[in-house]
């Protein structure tokens, strides 16, 4: 699964208008976000607070079309608990970001 800088960045300028400072500040925000939501998927105690947080990162990559990550970040929700290597997988994801 591949990350596509296209998408992600077509989506922002599509929110930002041709603005590259405020594009950027919508980037930083969504990989602040998803970061917050990987911490919080890392220190979970139960698969509610696992759920929870995967499907905020979910949504947050829904809103700007991120579909490798949205798949996995559903992929979570979808686990009774915490999973490390899907974690991880979301996680070489982000990084790409």
């Amino acid at each position: 699964m591949t990350y596509e800088h296209g998408t992600i960045d077509s989506t922002l300028a599509a929110m930002a208008g041709d603005e590259p400072a405020v594009i950027q500040d919508l980037r930083r925000a969504f990989v602040d976000g998803m970061t917050r939501a990987m911490e919080a998927m890392h220190m979970a105690d139960d698969a509610r607070e696992w759920r929870e947080a995967a499907l905020r990162m979910k949504g947050l990559a829904a809103s700007v079309n991120a579909l490798p990550l949205m798949t996995l970040a559903a992929q979570a929700a979808e686990r009774e608990g915490s999973d490390a290597q899907l974690l991880d997988r979301i996680g070489d994801q982000v990084a790409r970001l």
